[in-house]
């Protein structure tokens, strides 16, 4: 299934590419410990300029774009960083036509210079891409001149079918070729390779896409391995993972490390969208802290890949938590080895100098050169990205700038770090509302994933809109999945277990606080463990207690009613009805509670008791 893809773009790189789709890796390196400059310079230690035994190559990386084009607005569109007195500051940062223009100037005097990504750079999009099923991402990426990528559990969102398109090219099977009646070109597709590894389809076997790349140039070759979380079926809908299976990360990684390896390329990155979560919010935060325990300031999912990934990958590439870090984690052998995430919505990059010996054809990994760095806005605008986003918005005005209702001030969903979500509230109580009615399917409660809220509600204007005023667009971007709704029968006993599954079973350590609809009340004590964190007796139904074995009408999407997020208790429904989706019903609330005269307020989120 290999493949060859070469490409020479103004001479900066050329590509090649072996067979498979995933997630995109970063290197490190520098001098032996107690090198000095002139021992490096008779060894062979360049400065990036091609001479000598030791090449400097610069790996940039991002991850978790999600097809944010503009700014990102409110809470997601700023990043936390540490100041000289400890204090914090806020930093507006993120738009593609400020992140190509840090990515070029960072480029400059860099003979040797990779960029790749760890996933999500597409799906949960605004609606400037999202309308367009990502193409105007795709395109973008293309223009960053994006070498390679991993996929995430995003790029399922529309299934295999739709990202094998995203990579090769082709009009929308059902929406067509978007742009034509104003001259657009029909999509070429991406002209870096997407990498799915650990991707298989389950009656071949074989990967979906491309497993695993090879950059080089000037006899300098690095090997990327890409791959996505393992649980990409437990947060995508069954439809969009319909016929493949998901391997481990860490038993992907380690075979196609031994197939590069006899390739000859000895230099290798894992592109890995799965992530951590650091101690500390602040992008500039010392994830190993004075230097006694490396990664002794992160957690999670990726701690354990990255301790049981082999030896012979040189560095990490992360994401999918959407967290800032720069770590070095012990690998099997006690070498430490570099493992980043850049936070999400193109807010952060990273620059990585990794130095490759080309007697041994590896990386030197005695020194580690890498840091995240802000994508601020105090810099010029890259003008090519500029008129790509003006052209897909205005394409997408007609629809994008349609009032659909007013807030009083700023109703936080993702920028929220509480359990319970202003905004939560507010798309529970929407969905609840849409399918109460009898024949809409009789819902009494309502349940929304907190991770399918993708924003906030920002009362200052993006546009002409005015400040207050909640467009189409906006609310494409809170709710951009277009899900179904669903209906079911769920007996008392499944309503209290899927409670308790926010804070048990695969939420265990990483819990999802469901957003529920009026009426449904309970505690949530967090000095207990497990599931008993969801206090016996506290879940009631406008004021009475969830009978086990009464029957109640519960909506939610049709990611939840599958059992995605670990709720498998929701996938115990039957009766289902399938409603309106929950766009639609987002949208109709926003008409009919809110006026420019009286404008939706702030829910006061007081339907979880939470006890810590």
């Amino acid at each position: 299934m290999a493949t060859t893809r070469k490409k020479n773009k103004a001479g900066r790189r050329i590509l090649a590419a072996g067979a498979g789709l995933a997630t995109v890796g970063a290197l490190v390196a520098a001098l032996p410990a107690g090198a000095s400059q002139d021992h490096a310079e008779e060894a062979g230690y360049g400065n990036g300029k091609g001479w000598g035994r030791m090449v400097d190559v610069q790996l940039l990386s991002f991850n978790d774009l999600h097809g944010t084009l503009e700014p990102p607005s409110g809470s997601s569109g700023q990043v936390t960083r540490v100041k000289e007195d400890g204090t914090t500051e806020k930093i507006d940062a993120g738009g593609v036509e400020y992140l190509a223009t840090h990515l070029r100037k960072a480029r400059e005097g860099n003979r040797y210079s990779i960029t790749a990504a760890a996933g999500d750079m597409i799906g949960a999009s605004p609606l400037v891409s999202g309308l367009f099923h990502d193409e105007p991402t795709i395109h973008a990426l293309n223009g960053l001149d994006l070498d390679v990528t991993s996929v995430g559990n995003h790029e399922f969102d529309e299934g295999a079918v739709e990202l094998a398109r995203m990579q090769n090219g082709g009009c929308h099977p059902t929406a067509g070729c978007f742009g034509a009646e104003k001259g657009f070109e029909p999509f070429q597709g991406a002209d870096f390779p997407y990498l799915a590894a650990n991707v298989t389809n389950e009656k071949s076997g074989k990967p979906i896409l491309d497993p695993y790349f090879i950059w080089e140039k000037d006899g300098v070759r690095i090997g990327f391995i890409g791959v996505t979380l393992e649980g990409t079926p437990n947060v995508v809908t069954a439809e969009g993972v319909k016929g493949l299976k998901f391997g481990d990360e860490v038993e992907t990684i380690n075979k196609y490390t031994k197939i590069l390896e006899r390739k000859g390329v000895k230099s290798i990155v894992a592109l890995v969208h799965e992530g951590g979560m650091p101690a500390s919010g602040a992008y500039n935060y010392n994830c190993d802290g004075d230097g006694d325990g490396e990664g002794e300031g992160v957690s999670g999912a990726i701690v354990d890949i990255a301790k049981n990934v082999s030896p012979q990958v040189d560095a990490m590439v992360t994401g999918h938590t959407h967290q800032a870090y720069v770590c070095t984690i012990p690998d099997p052998s006690g070498k430490p080895r570099l493992v980043t995430s850049a936070s999400s919505f193109g807010k952060l990059y990273n620059d990585t100098t990794l130095t490759y010996d080309r007697r041994t054809k590896d990386i030197v990994r005695t020194a580690v050169d890498s840091a995240n760095h802000v994508v601020s806005r105090d810099v010029p605008k890259a003008g090519d990205m500029t008129k790509l986003i003006q052209d897909w918005k205005d394409l997408a005005a007609p629809i994008a700038n349609r009032p659909q209702g007013f807030i009083a001030a700023d109703i936080n969903g993702r920028g929220s770090t509480a359990y319970e979500k202003p905004l939560g509230d507010v798309i529970a109580d929407a969905q609840l509302e849409g399918l109460a009615p009898a024949d809409k399917g009789g819902a009494q409660i309502a349940f929304m994933n907190p991770g399918g809220i993708r924003a906030d509600l920002v009362y200052k204007a993006s546009g002409s809109e005015g400040d207050g005023v909640v467009t189409y667009g906006e609310a494409f971007t809170v709710q951009p999945f277009t899900n179904m709704m669903n209906v079911v029968d769920l007996s008392g006993a499944n309503v209290i277990a899927a409670l308790k599954q926010q804070v048990s079973g695969s939420n265990l350590n990483a819990v999802k606080v469901l957003q529920v609809s009026k009426g449904l009340t309970y505690t949530l004590d967090m000095t207990k463990t497990g599931a008993d964190r969801v206090v016996d007796g506290s879940i009631k139904l406008n004021g009475e207690p969830i009978d086990p074995s009464k029957t109640y009408r519960v909506a939610m999407n049709e990611f939840l009613a599958g059992g995605g997020d670990g709720f498998p208790a929701l996938a115990t429904g039957t009766n289902k009805l399938v409603g309106a989706s929950d766009l639609d019903l987002f949208n109709a609330y926003l008409a009919a509670h809110s006026s420019a005269t009286a404008p939706l307020q702030v829910p006061a989120a007081d339907r979880i008791t939470v006890v810590k």
